[in-house]
Formats: C-alpha cells, sequence, structure tokens
C-alpha cells in the first residue's frame, strides 16, 4: 500500500515535539510513570515556569501528554504507555550520551543503568536480566516478538497476578518488547510487564531512589528474584 502524503506534514510535527531540548527532557522525566506538576519540570529541566508552561502546552496539543486536575493543582503524564514506548525507542537509537563529568552525575548514571522504570515496566539491567531468566526457564518466548507462555501464565497467577484480568482493563498487548537505550537489547513491557514492576514495587523487592526513574532492588528482592528466576548479581 502506498503511504499517503498527507501524513508527511503531521509526522513532522510529531518529530518536531520531540525536537527542542526541553520538551525532549520533560518526556524524559515522565518516563517513571508518574504526574509531575508544571513546577516539578520546570526545576527538572532547568527552565523558568513560564517557559516550561508554553513547552507543556504544545506536548499537550500534540497528543504526547495529557492534563490531570486535583483542586488547584495540575498535573501532567504521558499520554499512555504508546506515547512512553515511543520515547524509549528513540532514546535507545540515539547517540550514546557524553561520560559523566562529576561523581554525582557518574552515580546517578550507574543507578539509571542498574535498575529503573520505563514508564510502567522495569528496566535497566534488572529489566533485560529478568526478562533473560523468563526465557531461559520457558515462561516467555521471543521467536517472533514476546508472548508469554503457558508456564508463564502460571507463574503469574501464582504470584497472585490477575493478567487477563488486567489484559481486559485496556488494549495492550499481553507482552511485548521494549528496546532498553542502557542494555541495548530488549525487556519485558506490555500487561505483564506493568504487572511485575508494580508487584516489585507493592512488594518492596524494589524502592525508588529519590525521586526519580532509578530503582533499587532491596534483599527482599535479592532473595525473591534468586529463588523465583535464578536472578543475582544485578545490582
Amino acid at each position: 500500500m502506498t503511504p499517503s502524503p498527507h501524513r508527511g506534514p503531521r509526522l513532522a510535527r510529531l518529530a518536531g515535539l520531540l525536537a527542542d531540548e526541553t520538551r525532549a527532557a520533560m518526556c524524559l522525566a515522565l518516563l517513571d510513570g508518574r504526574a509531575w506538576t508544571a513546577g516539578e519540570l520546570a526545576r527538572y529541566a532547568g527552565v523558568a515556569a513560564s517557559t516550561a508552561t508554553g513547552h507543556l502546552h504544545k506536548l499537550i496539543d500534540g497528543g504526547l501528554l495529557t492534563e490531570e486536575r486535583q483542586g488547584r493543582h495540575r498535573y501532567v503524564r504521558l499520554s499512555g504507555p504508546q506515547v512512553a514506548q515511543l520515547i524509549e525507542d528513540l532514546s535507545a537509537h540515539a547517540a550514546p550520551p557524553p561520560p559523566p563529568r562529576t561523581l554525582r552525575a557518574s552515580s546517578a548514571s550507574g543507578a539509571l543503568a542498574r535498575a529503573r522504570t520505563c514508564y510502567d515496566h522495569l528496566a535497566g539491567r534488572l529489566g533485560t536480566s529478568i526478562t533473560d531468566a523468563m526465557l531461559e526457564r520457558g515462561l516467555l518466548q521471543g521467536s517472533t516478538g514476546f508472548a508469554l507462555t503457558d508456564a508463564g501464565m502460571n507463574w503469574f497467577a501464582e504470584l497472585g497476578l490477575d493478567l487477563p484480568e488486567a489484559a481486559a482493563r485496556g488494549r495492550r498487548p499481553m507482552a511485548r518488547s521494549c528496546l532498553d537505550w542502557t542494555e541495548r537489547r530488549p525487556h519485558l513491557a506490555g500487561v505483564a510487564g506493568a504487572a511485575l514492576c508494580r508487584h516489585a514495587l507493592d512488594t518492596g523487592w524494589c524502592v525508588r531512589i529519590g525521586s526519580g526513574r532509578a530503582l533499587r532492588v532491596s534483599p527482599e528482592g535479592e532473595r525473591a528474584l534468586r529463588e523465583l528466576l535464578g536472578v543475582t548479581a544485578v545490582v
């Protein structure tokens, strides 16, 4: 089928939204899956509040962000997992960032590479190690894209996670691969990836480091991952 020429301008407008460094930084911050205020995003991006507001209006109008109001407060978040996948995929294809210049920046970069959230699923070495272990144990198959096996569905059920019910609430695939921008190979996303990440945070297997995306695996999480999947020495 011949692509419609009318899609070109729309694609150009979408690319233009992320071509600005401030807007790109805001979208990367929102990959933690949470809602942020305009003030928080302004401080994160290092711009004035009025500048941040202008950028946010463009991202909302372009469909990349949605706005939520709670009382006097206004919050924004990524408009959905498809947008998160787009931003993560673009990040994975971008040139590697320059080496950190300070000890603080190096520590922050190392923490993100070890374990982090990618919107609503686990990423970094933690995410890819879990994915590799699931593939090796036959819980996940990746010959034609990720798909949970019957053993994988049972494994989630034994954790108390009802994936069919979660899948019925939306239009997301049960499992899909997401290219990890630090490891340059896939980790598990989709309904299964989101359920596992939520379980890891709810049970204390993983703990957020500060207010960002970086995670720390707790001693309880280390034991659980070792016993359930044979994953060791992730962080």
